[in-house]
């Protein structure tokens, strides 16, 4: 039996869906599943930054990322009950920290911070892409609450923006990792790309095998039309965030 078991083409997402809306007391939130992978980001506004930020006249987005104990096959002990955080976690979270800021207008936000809590409920693949994706639409949300109580005078959005993984098996190139793909591949790439096809950022590692420029530009050839499906879906589901972009 090939790589792919789920019986979808190597070009194909697995279904997304979200639901927004889905903490009642958060500023934005947003239950995205990715197949079998669930991911819920909350965002909470904040009138206040970080010390670094202080007196600059720009706000800041940080995210936090952890796995439920079940949230894979076996049960894991909590990072709390450990007393500190795995360098997997720090990393990701800093990558989804990243990426939102890139696609913010830090200035338009003003003084204000936006904190975005990512927990993984269900891993099956993809939850660094998963968690970005989602944590674009919880910030939109918590931006459009801000601009109906005191609007922005600067659209405080770049653009829309989506997560994807691609991956080399062999010669054979494979959209959207699930655990089983994942935990396989040969090179493995997590992509954040904005509407236009700018790139915000790229992590590609050479797992069990090297690759070629060729390759990569193939790669990113396979995500082009995956993050338009993904941003076609974010603008179904959420039109009012097309007035935060400028």
């Amino acid at each position: 039996m090939g790589l792919r078991q789920d019986g979808r083409s190597n070009d194909a997402i697995r279904p997304v869906d979200f639901q927004l809306g889905f903490n009642a007391w958060a500023e934005g939130s947003c239950l995205i599943s990715v197949g079998n992978t669930r991911v819920l980001v909350t965002a909470t506004v904040e009138d206040k930054v970080p010390p670094f930020v202080r007196g600059s006249g720009q706000g800041w987005v940080s995210a936090e990322y952890g796995m439920l104990p079940r949230a894979t096959h076996e049960r894991t002990m909590r990072e709390a009950a450990r007393g500190r955080q795995q360098g997997r976690t720090i990393e990701i979270q800093r990558l989804i920290g990243r990426s939102l800021r890139a696609i913010l207008n830090l200035k338009a936000l003003g003084e204000k911070s936006i904190l975005l809590d990512c927990d993984v409920i269900q891993a099956d693949g993809g939850t660094r892409t998963a968690a970005i994706t989602a944590g674009f639409m919880a910030l939109t949300q918590a931006l459009t609450k801000i601009h109906k109580t005191s609007a922005f005078t600067t659209k405080p959005l770049k653009d829309w923006m989506a997560a994807i993984s691609v991956g080399l098996h062999g010669d054979e190139v494979y959209l959207d990792l699930n655990y089983h793909e994942d935990s396989q591949i040969g090179v493995d790439m997590n992509v954040v790309m904005t509407s236009k096809h700018q790139l915000i950022e790229i992590q590609g590692t050479a797992e069990h095998g090297l690759f070629s420029r060729t390759q990569l530009d193939l790669l990113l050839d396979f995500v082009e039309p995956a993050i338009d499906e993904l941003i076609a879906l974010e603008k179904s589901v959420l039109p009012e965030g097309a007035l935060l972009i400028g």
